[in-house]
């Protein structure tokens, strides 16, 4: 499909994301909990690790308040972070979580989708799928703690994971709801969303943008444990425990058998995602729509 404005991108052209913070540093903090300098904190201004080497798990959590919208900066400082963790070989998983209170993340920040050039907006998705393709077929073993709201790209991290564990609150909505708001997922995110709920439950949850409440979300297979608040974490330490009681080799085979047919859909559709992606948000009732939108945000805060 061709660029509303006549031109067209290759992914190839574009930097790879962490090369936008060639000059980022990752901050060292304070001991996490247990001590030591195998417990010392690290991380970006919107990422932060927790990791335990002894135990060869890190906590990695999202903090770009209010809501962890997926900027381009967020992205960027998070494949940093999961690579660092991915090249240490005292690291075998990841539980992915939140520093913001009551959100999880609200997904793709709409912002960096909204009045920008179309180069922007081609460097923005090529983060978005390199994003999805680190987390996908990662050799660690990723357990999601959904401790707030996860609609449409938080949930599409989440579902990147091997195990979901969302808190029992009727106010924390899941699913991929961006038919609300005008926009298709493309092909990648319906593909994910298939392989976690089975085609008929996917076809009528996107067409309708659903929201899952908790159990809801359980019972359609969209996470694997509804827990009390206060339990999210410690009940992602203990599922990985058990996860990494399994000899990684073949785990990791298992799971890349598993998960690249999906993947290699998308990598060999690439550059044609791009350029669908930049046409389909450059056309002028799109970018209405999302003016719209996020005029309503303002008023609400205001």
């Amino acid at each position: 499909m061709a660029l509303a404005v006549g031109m067209r991108v290759s992914s190839r052209a574009l930097p790879r994301p962490w090369a936008l913070l060639q000059g980022a540093t990752i901050r060292r903090t304070e001991p996490a909990a247990g001590g030591g300098d195998s417990a010392r904190r690290f991380g970006t201004q919107r990422v932060l690790v927790e990791p335990d080497a002894a135990a060869g798990v890190a906590v990695m959590k999202f903090k770009n308040p209010p809501v962890n919208s997926l900027s381009l900066e967020l992205l960027t400082e998070f494949i940093i972070s999961l690579e660092k963790l991915e090249n240490d070989k005292t690291f075998r998983g990841i539980i992915l979580t939140s520093d913001c209170p009551r959100v999880f993340s609200a997904g793709l920040d709409l912002t960096e989708m909204c009045g920008k050039n179309p180069a922007h907006y081609a460097e923005y998705w090529k983060a978005v799928q390199e994003l999805w393709l680190r987390l996908y077929l990662s050799n660690l073993v990723l357990i999601a703690a959904i401790n707030g709201a996860c609609p449409a790209g938080g949930c599409l991290i989440s579902l990147t994971c091997d195990y979901r564990i969302l808190a029992d609150n009727p106010k924390y909505l899941m699913g991929l709801n961006e038919t609300l708001l005008g926009i298709v997922a493309p092909f990648w995110f319906k593909d994910t969303f298939v392989n976690t709920i089975g085609h008929r439950a996917s076809e009528q949850a996107l067409q309708l943008g659903l929201l899952f409440r908790p159990a809801e979300a359980l019972q359609v297979g969209l996470v694997d444990q509804v827990v009390p608040e206060d339990q999210v974490l410690s009940t992602a330490l203990s599922v990985m425990a058990r996860w990494m009681a399994i000899p990684d080799h073949a785990r990791q085979l298992t799971k890349n058998m598993m998960r690249k047919t999906t993947v290699d859909r998308l990598v060999k559709q690439r550059d044609t995602d791009i350029q669908n992606f930049v046409s389909f948000i450059s056309r002028d009732s799109i970018q209405k729509s999302l003016q719209m939108y996020l005029e309503k945000l303002k008023q609400k805060k205001g």
